[in-house]
């Protein structure tokens, strides 16, 4: 009998420890949303001093990178997970580290925010910012929710709105080539701009990978080399086993 309530009181420690290695890989994403949406609104305001506010918080992103790294690896050490329990210690540490890339990004955008308030203001390509970054921040924050909820649905979804950043950047950066045509005075400012775009597709490729990760923790597939048609397949297979099951 006491063996029992041993085993079940060292069974119930492993489930704390694992519950709170994930919440605290969600609150670092949590924070890196936020960095990420003030780094835009720094862009699109030219703001030096809400830049500044993002370059200085990047150090917390690091400081949760490396608590987080320091849970999965005496988990790792200690508890020696199999099965199911090892994938979500192996997914938790990838995507740690897709985050804190995420928050070097938002800091290189806001660099280039600062940047930008140094010099004359051009017509630009606002709603084009907009609208990537509204849609590289929805990218990160249902591929977030869908680990929160080990939704395989939601972050198949993700995976599959890849393709949609890269028409988007192109897009955009047509509009900035064009720009600099237009209005050669620009040109300082569209090459800023550049590098901020350019940051912004790789938000959306991180996101995907947290995504990525949800969809091998929960299925067990690793699906980074899956085509756009066999990672809609899967999407439909998966929605008409939730049908079966509700």
């Amino acid at each position: 009998m006491q063996g029992d309530q041993h085993r079940q009181h060292i069974s119930g420690q492993f489930n704390a420890e694992l519950d709170a290695m994930k919440n605290h890989l969600l609150e670092m994403g949590g924070l890196v949303e936020q960095q990420l949406s003030r780094a835009m609104a720094a862009l699109l305001a030219r703001d030096s001093g809400q830049a500044e506010l993002v370059v200085q918080a990047d150090r917390q992103i690091n400081e949760m990178e490396l608590q987080i790294d320091e849970e999965c690896s005496r988990i790792l050490a200690r508890r020696q997970p199999a099965a199911s329990d090892l994938r979500l210690v192996l997914a938790v540490a990838k995507s740690t580290t897709d985050l804190e890339r995420i928050g070097d990004e938002a800091t290189r955008i806001a660099r280039q925010a600062t940047k930008l308030s140094e010099l004359p203001p051009s017509s630009g390509t606002t709603p084009e910012y907009r609208f990537i970054s509204n849609h590289v921040g929805a990218m990160l924050r249902q591929a977030l929710d869908s680990f929160a909820r080990l939704d395989v649905t939601k972050a198949i979804d993700v995976v599959l709105d890849e393709g949609t950043v890269d028409d988007q950047r192109e897009a955009t950066m047509q509009s900035l080539v064009n720009l600099m045509k237009d209005e050669p005075q620009s040109i300082d400012g569209v090459v800023h701009e550049m590098w901020a775009l350019r940051g912004l597709e790789r938000v959306g490729a991180h996101a995907t990978n947290i995504a990525e990760q949800v969809i091998y923790l929960v299925l067990g597939r690793d699906v980074r080399h899956m085509r756009p048609g066999e990672l809609q397949a899967l999407l439909e297979s998966n929605g008409a086993k939730d049908g079966e099951r509700s």
